[in-house]
């Protein structure tokens, strides 16, 4: 094995050196080529980040809107595995819950293309019409696909694949708002929630009935959205008064309000649910909230700034990093939530902005 410690390699080579040179000399030339390209690897991955393995496994998938591709990024190693085509803008994306296939949606378009992510290719385009602008999206366990369609004031509901044919139905549910932006689906599937940026509002949907319960007002431009996972609180980031809003989801009722950094853009949830995380663009920043005092806690830098348009957040499986997409470098930066160091990153395509992580098969 390969110790990338330099200092450790360079002793662990010189004693088999010494133990050739006594038995075998031939064996001392193909030992010093074999030290000389261990530790080029050390030296280059102790110079370069980017270049170490990472203990998260899996690929990561992104959305680049301003090229109409999508990435797939291998964890381990960092490297871009493959590009391939999409609609026109893909934003978010889906992964199914087995972790075969991933639906992208097309922006600036009607459709949303599913993936086959070990083949790397599109397998499918649903066409939404007309349906419009498909923005937030998530797959479900019942084989179902919902996407706000922002340019429908609506969410689109998919039905999974059917018959020999495989065909799909395709409905909506009015949100009657303006900006429908965001999803977040409860767990017990009974109910969604959609951010309306020009509303100024959140509205709540009953899934079973294909009507809308109500619209709660949420501050000036709200954007960022996120049940935690228990389904008891609905978190809305505003971006432009700068605020995160916590809502109680059994009562409706508002329970806190507490301010952010600048432009808070997306907010995520840890898988413990116990830290809410908003993508502050206007810092290049995170910042992390205690989600059982409802208290800010400490800020991330990331990039420490605007420039480079930090938008997506999305937290890795077993919580313990956060990736960043900074659609303004056209990379994602990966972080350690503890130490909160920027520990990586990876690429993207051009604005490489939506973000889905698929588990090994």
């Amino acid at each position: 094995m390969i110790n990338l410690n330099p200092a450790g390699a360079i002793a662990s080579a010189g004693f088999f050196m010494e133990t050739a040179m006594a038995t075998k000399p031939y064996l001392s030339a193909l030992l010093m080529l074999a030290l000389s390209a261990s530790l080029s690897a050390c030296t280059a991955a102790a110079e370069n980040p980017e270049l170490r393995l990472s203990d998260q496994r899996g690929t990561l998938l992104i959305g680049n809107k301003g090229e109409d591709t999508l990435s797939f990024v291998d964890l381990r190693t960092g490297k871009e595995l493959a590009k391939k085509d999409t609609g026109h803008q893909p934003h978010e994306i889906a992964i199914s819950p087995d972790s075969r296939l991933a639906a992208v949606v097309s922006y600036g378009g009607e459709s949303i293309d599913i993936f086959d992510i070990a083949a790397r290719e599109k397998v499918e385009t649903i066409d939404l019409t007309p349906n419009k602008r498909p923005h937030g999206v998530i797959w479900l366990n019942d084989g179902r696909i919902m996407a706000t369609t922002e340019g429908s004031d609506s969410v689109t509901i998919v039905s999974p694949p059917t018959g020999e044919a495989q065909t799909r139905t395709v409905s909506s549910i009015s949100t009657g708002q303006k900006g429908s932006h965001m999803l977040a689906i409860s767990p017990d599937k009974e109910r969604g929630y959609v951010s309306n940026m020009q509303s100024g509002t959140v509205s709540v949907l009953n899934l079973k009935t294909g009507q809308k319960i109500i619209d709660l007002p949420a501050g000036k431009e709200p954007e960022g959205l996120a049940l935690t996972p228990d389904g008891k609180r609905l978190l809305v980031a505003d971006r432009q008064n700068n605020m995160l809003f916590v809502f109680d989801t059994k009562t409706l009722a508002e329970i806190a309000a507490v301010e952010t950094g600048n432009f808070p853009i997306r907010v995520a949830v840890s898988p413990d649910g116990q830290t809410a995380v908003t993508s502050d663009l206007g810092d290049g920043a995170l910042g992390l909230f205690d989600l059982e005092t409802l208290a800010f806690t400490r800020t991330i830098s990331v990039s420490g700034d605007k420039r480079s348009g930090q938008v997506t957040i999305l937290f890795s499986t077993n919580g313990d990093k956060i990736y960043a997409a900074e659609t303004g470098t056209n990379r994602i930066a990966e972080i350690d939530l503890e130490s909160g160091q920027v520990e990586r990153r990876l690429p993207a395509g051009t604005n490489g902005d939506g973000l889905g992580i698929a588990l090994p098969m």
